[in-house]
């Protein structure tokens, strides 16, 4: 399965987040370099240059997808990785590897770079002043996360009713739940026993509890396993997550299925890869 494009997903991003957060927060940037190639959007090169070097970074939040480094200055800096974006810390007399866009010198001699072979990702400096609002609207379309308190089986179930829409491709829309990508809803909708086709609008108040807790868990199992490396994902340290030996359907089609021994499908539903049970998801 190496070699397969996938976009981060919500644990890996968690994974970065946590893995950096000791090694900059309380540094200074001392300055900043850039490729001078552009990424999904231009590079905010001037801001960056203007409000950030000098600032010191106070702490990184996660939303969604997103990296969101905060500053003394109450300056704010966000980063989507995209399809293949890295972020990684190292000594800055390092020479600069293919694919190295952006360089954000600490004021210990260390370096932290943003690798991005497809460049789709992207990269967003906020001024104190407008952050609030440029937030906003960052996340207009953006639904809640599974991990949060406006995230309960009764909003999913609302927002469900009369859909037809298959559930995978339900959970996987971010304007109504964030961060669940095609990897951990397939695993998801396995553990909850729901076949990835069925009707979003058809699941009971219960089935919607049980599937939540189960994305629950599987995200907060991949994020204690570092993530998944299923192409080029590496966290903060360079090292590569391990959630992908866990897998239960995902990629093995025609494999037995653990529970059953029943040969496990794949069908394409919404345009991504299903994985499912036939006899443990029973197609409703």
């Amino acid at each position: 399965m190496h070699g397969i494009a996938r976009m981060p997903e919500l644990p890996e991003v968690e994974v970065i987040r946590q893995g950096l957060l000791p090694l900059v927060k309380g540094r200074k940037i001392a300055g900043f370099g850039s490729s001078g190639k552009r990424l999904r959007t231009e590079v905010p090169e001037e801001c960056i240059g203007e409000r950030l070097v000098g600032a010191v970074i106070t702490g990184i939040e996660r939303k969604a997808k997103y990296l969101l480094f905060t500053f003394d200055s109450g300056d704010l800096l966000t980063i989507h990785l995209g399809m293949t974006g890295r972020l990684t810390i190292f000594p800055a007399e390092t020479p600069p590897a293919r694919h190295d866009h952006l360089f954000f010198l600490l004021d210990n001699g260390r370096e932290l770079r943003f690798n991005d072979t497809r460049r789709f990702g992207s990269v967003q400096c906020f001024k104190n002043a407008e952050k609030t609002q440029a937030l906003r609207r960052l996340f207009a379309t953006t639904g809640p996360e599974p991990f949060s308190a406006q995230c309960t089986p009764a909003y999913l179930h609302a927002r469900a009713r009369n859909r037809s829409q298959a559930v995978k491709t339900f959970i996987m829309n971010s304007a109504i739940l964030a961060g669940v990508g095609n990897i951990y809803a397939n695993e998801s909708l396995f553990a909850a026993g729901i076949h990835p086709a069925t009707p979003a609008g058809t699941l009971t108040p219960k089935q919607w509890q049980l599937l939540l807790d189960k994305i629950r868990d599987i995200l907060n199992w991949a994020i204690a396993c570092g993530g998944s490396t299923i192409s080029d994902f590496q966290n903060a340290g360079g090292q590569s997550g391990y959630f992908q030996i866990n897998f239960r359907v995902y990629g093995r089609r025609q494999k037995p299925c653990v529970r059953c021994s029943t040969p496990l499908a794949r069908e394409v539903i919404g345009g991504r890869a299903s994985y499912f049970c036939p006899r443990c998801q029973k197609r409703k």
